[in-house]
């Protein structure tokens, strides 16, 4: 596991602000969890994933390639907002408080080519406790060739990465859906979040069975049932990866790499600040005010109050986010925001 320890002290904040979140919700008699809201961004994730995909395979042979391209593109959007605004809350268990629902709604990882057990312990387990720590996070691991912390070593050619990183934006997915949940799964039986050679072989299994059946849905399927080459439907399907993780990566760069946010380079075991400090300190909202983004982030622009509060569904992230202000200011603590998105997106490219 991983031998890092957050401070003990200072734990006066995050009781605060519990207290006043647990009381916003008991007050206005909500729930924490999805309410009809959520189905309705749900239904329409997965209708803009499945429904263009319906139409190339039986209409594909009778539409121009421009609207054909133009249906992947659709699918990558529908992947995206799928991976922030369903898979995300399901898998932190906010969908619902009944965790066969989390589980069953989750199941739409496997849709996208994403294995959940690999996911939640990159994610949920990792990044959300060690967020910004130099070679423990792995939302910073950018193989050499791109450089999103002042602790990982400078190159001459990085002073062109904002030219070129938005190419590699493009390649996240396009790893993810094919061999990552492999070298992940070797990577967590490794340092132990996988126990036993038998667990292991386990999810082996699974990821073999999904990524076959994965290929076989949006590759083999084009082929079979419209006799188009796969020369033909792998460029498709290449370019509707791209586009997913081209997506999916203008959302999370801006939550963590900005300029004002803090990268540990930790040496010793304690770190100097306790949990909630530690998030506020390395993570930053934007677009606030902006309800498209709200909406096709899944919340994630409320970057703050999805670390804090990571088993509250996103839908009340604007809700509490002026809690979360109100309570850091009066315990004189920062929370990061900024507005410009396109903006906040050329920082991330500049290290």
């Amino acid at each position: 596991m991983i031998p890092y320890q957050f401070s003990r002290e200072r734990k006066d904040f995050l009781n605060e602000l519990r207290a006043r979140v647990a009381d916003y919700f008991s007050a206005n008699d909500l729930s924490r969890n999805a309410n009809a809201y959520m189905v309705l961004k749900t239904i329409m994730a997965v209708g803009m994933f499945l429904i263009p995909f319906t139409i190339i395979l039986t209409l594909g042979n009778e539409l121009p390639l421009g609207v054909i391209y133009g249906l992947w593109f659709l699918m990558a959007c529908g992947k995206a907002f799928i991976g922030t605004s369903v898979m995300h809350d399901s898998l932190h268990g906010s969908y619902s408080n009944n965790q066969l629902i989390n589980q069953l709604v989750g199941s739409c990882s496997y849709m996208i080519g994403v294995n959940p057990k690999m996911w939640q312990i990159q994610h949920n387990v990792i990044h959300h406790t060690y967020t910004n720590l130099h070679d423990v996070d792995e939302d910073l691991d950018a193989h050499y060739v791109l450089r999103f912390s002042p602790n990982q070593d400078r190159h001459w050619f990085h002073r062109f990465q904002h030219l070129y990183v938005w190419f590699f934006y493009c390649l996240p997915f396009i790893i993810w859906s094919s061999i990552k949940d492999f070298k992940k799964l070797v990577r967590y039986k490794r340092i132990g979040f996988i126990r036993t050679k038998s667990e292991f072989n386990k999810y082996l299994l699974i990821i073999v069975v999904q990524k076959a059946i994965y290929f076989s849905c949006f590759i083999g399927l084009p082929m079979y049932l419209l006799g188009w080459s796969f020369g033909s439907v792998f460029t498709m399907f290449l370019f509707m990866e791209a586009i997913t993780g081209l997506l999916l990566s203008f959302v999370f760069q801006t939550a963590h790499v900005m300029p004002d946010n803090k990268f540990l380079n930790q040496q010793a075991r304690d770190i100097e600040e306790n949990w909630a400090e530690h998030q506020l300190l390395t993570t930053t909202n934007y677009g606030r005010n902006s309800k498209v983004l709200c909406w096709f982030t899944g919340g994630l622009n409320f970057q703050i109050e999805h670390h804090l509060f990571p088993n509250i569904c996103h839908i009340h992230y604007p809700r509490i986010a002026d809690i979360v202000r109100d309570t850091a200011k009066e315990y004189n603590l920062p929370t990061l925001s900024l507005t410009r998105f396109w903006r906040l997106l050329w920082l991330t490219t500049i290290k």
